[in-house]
């Protein structure tokens, strides 16, 4: 049995945690988004907000660590194919978790309504109050999340596929163990 390659623990720790809060954001801006306007419905905005601008921070921390660090490489037994498209999903799955929170504080920020992180840290508005731009930027927003969600699934059930079915340790690459074997 030889030793599995694994990411080390502070990109295991960025993964499972923007994982996490994609897990929590997602749906939770699914549920307020059709709910009438009430205290109840702001309450969770602002939550969603915060969840969203610390996916952003995480997600750059990620971005910042994958320009200094090397991932674990692929196996050569996968096809070549799936090395690219491997390393496309990871990419654009990078882009959203980036770009998603920015739309919404752009959104935000047209539709009038100022991000404040964590109900203490008010963050600047990036654009002018502008109702059209807003519209506009809410559309951007949904578009993004569900083209994440496609990528989730996508990312989610090949590593699925590649550790049950073709017996690849790929679900070891990013787990908590120490001592991972093939």
């Amino acid at each position: 049995m030889s030793t599995v390659l694994r990411y080390p623990s502070p990109a295991i720790v960025l993964h499972w945690l923007v994982a996490l809060l994609i897990f929590v954001a997602f749906p939770l801006g699914v549920y307020m988004h059709e709910l009438p306007v009430s205290p109840d419905k702001l309450k969770l905005y602002s939550y969603h907000k915060w969840i969203g601008i610390t996916i952003l921070m995480l997600a750059a921390a990620r971005v910042m660590w994958r320009t200094t660090y090397t991932p674990p490489v692929l196996p050569d037994s996968m096809a070549q194919w799936q090395h690219r498209v491997t390393h496309i999903v990871h990419g654009l799955l990078y882009v959203l978790m980036i770009a998603i929170p920015l739309s919404g504080w752009l959104m935000s920020s047209a539709k009038g309504f100022q991000t404040v992180w964590f109900g203490v840290l008010p963050l600047p508005d990036l654009v002018g109050k502008d109702k059209a731009l807003g519209d506009l930027l809410a559309g951007v927003h949904e578009a993004l999340n569900f083209s994440l969600l496609v990528l989730v699934i996508l990312h989610v059930a090949a590593a699925l596929k590649h550790h049950f079915i073709e017996r690849r340790p790929f679900l070891h690459r990013m787990a908590w163990d120490r001592k991972v074997r093939t």
